[in-house]
Formats: structure tokens, sequence, C-alpha cells
């Protein structure tokens, strides 16, 4: 973009608009969040696959309130331009719409600028109330990770008539809630583009295909810090993992050696 303030909500909206795309990634510390500010990201997710890509778990059901808020200040910190949203966690919004609009509060005391919660027209109504109290929030439908138990993996969505007319019914209610943006994730490319043709909200995917709004994906992925599981759809535009292990030996051997000064 020409303009180079910060960016909200209606940012993405006049992006959509004008037909240009939006680049979004994930980061979980502060130095990770201002080089991709400083690169000229438009979205900044603090994602709950920190659960995965930080702290080794097999999932990111484990992802609670108390490590969002802590690695949500830390990214808050670091962004003067970008979109920061922080993802609810795992039963941080599910359990009722007390519960929800405080955890989403919070999230915004913490730095971010609006929140992501999962799920189609089931949450409508929480985004509503989190609406309505002055929260922005972004949807996220298609494969939902932290329903993969229900779900029984990670599968492609939306190959199927039914499955395709479910998401986008799911993306018509979250628009009609007041999302301002929705994360459509491992969804057939032909279905995510006429869900993405039908909304007046911007649509970011992730294994989606290319005709989308804009793209997101995790940033160790695309720096080749995490290769525990790679999507398939992920593209490695660094391989940062020999060069840092190579650094580490270096330094060892000079240690070893008496050659450190």
């Amino acid at each position: 973009m020409t303009d180079t303030g910060k960016i909200t909500v209606k940012t993405l909206q006049k992006m959509k608009q004008s037909g240009e795309l939006i680049a979004a990634l994930t980061a979980y510390d502060f130095f990770t969040a201002s080089f991709l500010d400083s690169a000229g990201t438009d979205i900044i997710l603090i994602g709950d696959s920190v659960e995965m890509v930080l702290y080794g778990a097999e999932s990111t059901l484990t992802a609670n309130m108390q490590k969002m808020l802590f690695h949500t200040e830390a990214v808050a910190r670091a962004v003067n331009r970008a979109l920061v949203i922080a993802d609810m966690p795992f039963l941080s919004y599910q359990t009722s719409l007390g519960d929800a609009i405080q955890n989403a509060g919070e999230l915004l005391q913490a730095g971010a600028s609006a929140v992501k919660i999962e799920g189609g027209w089931k949450f409508a109504p929480v985004v509503r109330a989190m609406v309505d109290s002055g929260i922005p929030v972004m949807g996220h439908i298609g494969m939902l990770p932290q329903s993969f138990n229900k779900t029984g993996g990670y599968f492609v969505q939306g190959k199927d008539e039914d499955s395709a007319r479910q998401l986008m019914e799911d993306a018509s209610a979250l628009q009609e809630a007041g999302a301002f943006s929705i994360v459509i994730e491992k969804v057939a490319a032909d279905t995510a583009a006429k869900i993405t043709e039908s909304l007046e909200i911007p649509t970011i995917g992730i294994g989606a295909g290319a005709k989308c709004d804009g793209q997101i994906l995790v940033v160790n992925d695309i720096l080749g810090l995490f290769d525990k599981f790679t999507p398939p759809f992920v593209k490695k535009y660094a391989d940062l993992k020999p060069q840092i292990i190579n650094a580490a030996k270096k330094y060892i051997e000079d240690v070893k050696g008496k050659k450190f000064k």
C-alpha cells in the first residue's frame, strides 16, 4: 500500500475493495514481530499455534489465556504498523458469552487490536456479542485445529457440494454477525474462491488456494525453523535451521579450542 500508516480493520476492507492482497504471518515474540512489521506485513497473528511451534505440543489445545496474553504483550510492544490479532485459545470463548467477552477484552488490553475465533454459524452469537462490546473479531472456518479430535484429523474441507454449502453458510453467518474478516483454512480452492467472491469482508487463506483476499502462514514454517510437521501448502522462503546449528557448532569449536575472545 502507498499508505504507510497503521493498518486497521477498515484498511483491510479497502484492500479487498481495491484488489490489493493482504499478507499475514504469525509471530510469538518481540524480535520476530519487529522484523515482520519492518518488512511490511499487513497482519501479525499471535496464533495458538505457539503451543506447537514454541512449546513442542502435539496440538493447539493446550494453549491457554495466560500464554496467549504473555505472547500478545510481547508482540504488541514490537509492532508499529501491522494489525495485531490474537487467537482465542480453546475453551476461552466456548463456555459462555460472558467469558468470551472477558477473555477477548483481556487480549485487547494486552495489546491486540482484534481477536480470532474458530467456528462457523454456531459461533455467530459469540461474534455478535464481542462486536457489540467493541471487540473486532476475525472468524475462522474450514479445517479447525481446535476441533481436530472431533473431525479425526486435519482434512481438506469443502470438496463436496454439501460441505461447500455449509462453509458458505458459515461464512455468511459470521459476516452478518459482524466479523471483519475470515480465515479459510485447508478448504478446496474452488470453494474458497466462491466464498471470497460472495463476501463483502476479506478472506485470508491458508491452504485454500490463491483466490482469497490474502494469505497467512506460520512464520517458523516459512523460515525453515519448524520441521516437526510441515503442511503441504507451506513454501519455505529460508532454511535457517542448518545455519543456526552451524553457527552454534562454530561457537562451540572456538570455546573448546580456546579460540574464543
